[in-house]
């Protein structure tokens, strides 16, 4: 699971992982959906890795798009998105967090 790793992750992915690999996940993990040419994706980013800093929690950065499937699974409209799973199901999302403090939010809620 190249797409997924331990802590913050600095790579959009651009082969994202299939509905059913994310589904059985286990533990948490943290989903972030976005381009890296989205100015409201890179105005995130220090705020989730400061969020993940220190966190042993899988994250996985998901490159969307037109015709990509899985943030069409998950509704996702804007970009970033992040959205906390707990054994392979949503739990929590926040969409363009604007602090640390929202991202540490959502992370809470596992």
């Amino acid at each position: 699971m190249g797409w997924l790793t331990q802590g913050f992750n600095p790579t959009y992915h651009e082969d994202a992982p299939t509905l059913a690999e994310v589904e059985v996940l286990s533990g948490l993990a943290l989903l972030e959906f976005g381009a890296p040419w989205c100015g409201h994706c890179q105005g995130a980013e220090p705020l989730v890795e400061q969020a993940l800093s220190g966190r042993a929690l899988p994250h996985a950065r998901i490159f969307d798009g037109k015709g990509k499937r899985l943030g069409r699974a998950y509704k996702v409209k804007l970009w970033p998105t992040l959205i906390l799973l707990r054994d392979g199901e949503e739990v929590a999302r926040v969409v363009r967090p604007a602090s640390t403090a929202e991202v540490e939010k959502l992370l809470a809620n596992g």
